[in-house]
């Protein structure tokens, strides 16, 4: 749904180290879904940004898996599926949805999900963050991974 995103603070976390995960297709929308996630990361304070670039969003799971593995509190995960002419689509967006919860549950460690999953370019422009664009999901879902990284470090205190 397009509109405003939510008004979520944006706590200082300068030890925090995240990893963005970003499919390759679409480069004009994966790259402007980067940029939007590191302006998030950088308002932060974040000094560790690791940025892995993966074949397709159906890979985003397992290299998340993996960086999880290496020590990475945090990752925003972005790219573009868009819909074609055979029911591939309907897979790959369920594949990754699940894969990304999975991960994200079995690490205890938060994945803000910027994985676009349009019917055409048009509506991914819409959302990438791009000039004109009214929406910039690889902002939004760096602030979601950083509100869940702030709640956890909140229950650790009590």
């Amino acid at each position: 749904m397009l509109g405003a995103a939510p008004d979520i603070l944006i706590e200082k976390m300068p030890d925090q180290k995240f990893a963005i995960i970003s499919s390759s297709w679409h480069p004009e929308i994966c790259d402007a879904l980067i940029t939007g996630a590191q302006k998030a990361l950088h308002e932060a304070g974040i000094q560790e940004v690791v940025i892995k670039k993966v074949a397709g969003s159906f890979e985003i799971p397992l290299a998340s898996q993996y960086l999880f593995d290496q020590g990475i509190d945090a990752i925003v995960a972005v790219g573009l599926v868009l819909r074609g002419q055979t029911p591939h689509f309907e897979y790959v967006c369920q594949a990754v949805t699940d894969g990304i919860m999975q991960v994200s549950l079995a690490a205890g460690k938060p994945i803000g999900f910027g994985v676009l999953m349009c019917d055409n370019l048009d509506q991914a422009i819409a959302r990438a963050g791009l000039a004109g664009s009214k929406e910039d999901k690889g902002y939004d879902s760096a602030k979601a991974a950083l509100n869940l990284l702030a709640l956890k470090a909140s229950n650790k205190m009590k």
